[in-house]
């Protein structure tokens, strides 16, 4: 995919224009958004990528295309795992609704910067090192066999809510246990001191740290274009917020989404382990040698998502009934 300068130009002047809209316009006021408000910024971030995804088909081939759409499914899936964890994070401290919109914002872009970086580390070493493949894949692995141990153990996660630079902060820093609305510091007695708006950054931002630990290995297994990785991403995390608000009680509901989630990072290891070993001529026993087409990887991953999503709604609606006795 021969991408100029221009048109990454282009793509980081629009990332930066619309993330400016999404913090300085639509989220200037501290406020909790309706449900039609969620639902309409939802529906047209969405409909951007998809936009964005057909104009890669169009211009591009179907190839690069289909990578895209499968990087931003995925990426998207892990986002709204990502939201899970965040609500876990907003309701330990206690967070106020009317400014978690600014907390989810200020999460949001440390993501993006935090898997930007990672993008760039990436397509570096990629480009150098063909065995990286098998260290992504052994990882995607190893993350998606932890994801069915904490199903299984029903964990919450909730180390990432206090975890050790929060406890060095705690510690080091004196603080106050009230929020002073978006303020992360507050001046009392002639001493600066830090407000839990500031704990609820650290979260986040911790949490975000190790999701892109596990997003960008991921999109690498079902693209190498750069240009794809980082657009998919950026599509992914944007509307971020709006849908957070939009499906929290949703997310309660998805109780089978770290399993799916689990099933599709361990199918895309195995997929960057036979790319690897494609590289090495080591894989012509496999099927299609060893290179898993796109077609095949986006039908796993819309197939799983679909399965995953249809049988936690009807497990939860029959536990909800036999609760209510119905």
């Amino acid at each position: 995919m021969d991408v100029s300068t221009t048109t990454w130009a282009i793509t980081v002047i629009v990332t930066i224009a619309v993330i400016a809209l999404d913090v300085f316009v639509i989220g200037r006021n501290v406020h909790e958004p309706s449900m039609k408000e969620a639902g309409v910024w939802t529906a047209i971030y969405i409909g951007l990528a998809i936009v964005f995804g057909i104009g890669v088909w169009m211009t591009s081939g179907a190839t690069y295309g289909g990578e895209f759409f499968a990087g931003f499914l995925t990426e998207k899936s892990l986002s709204v795992d990502n939201l899970f964890i965040f609500l876990i994070i907003m309701g330990k401290l206690a967070v106020p609704r009317q400014l978690q919109q600014y907390a989810l914002t200020i999460g949001i872009i440390l993501a993006l910067i935090f898997r930007a970086i990672f993008i760039a580390l990436g397509a570096a070493v990629i480009e150098q090192f063909a065995w990286v493949f098998f260290i992504f894949g052994a990882f995607l692995v190893y993350t998606a066999i932890n994801l069915v141990r904490e199903y299984r153990a029903h964990e919450e996660k909730e180390e990432v809510v206090d975890n050790a630079l929060m406890r060095l902060v705690k510690r080091r820093l004196p603080s106050v246990e009230e929020f002073h609305g978006r303020s992360m510091t507050v001046m009392q007695g002639g001493r600066r001191l830090i407000t839990p708006m500031l704990f609820v950054i650290i979260a986040l931002g911790s949490t975000d740290l190790l999701f892109a630990l596990d997003s960008i290995p991921a999109i690498y297994g079902l693209t190498e274009e750069p240009y794809l990785v980082f657009t998919a991403n950026v599509f992914a995390l944007m509307g971020l917020r709006q849908l957070y608000f939009l499906i929290g009680g949703l997310l309660q509901k998805l109780i089978y989404l770290s399993l799916g989630l689990s099933f599709i990072l361990a199918f895309i290891g195995v997929k960057l382990v036979l790319h690897a070993m494609h590289e090495y001529h080591w894989a012509d026993w496999a099927p299609f040698g060893g290179e898993i087409p796109i077609w095949l990887s986006l039908t796993v991953i819309i197939g799983t998502l679909v399965v995953t999503t249809v049988a936690s709604l009807v497990a939860t609606s029959r536990k909800s009934a036999a609760e209510t006795g119905r």
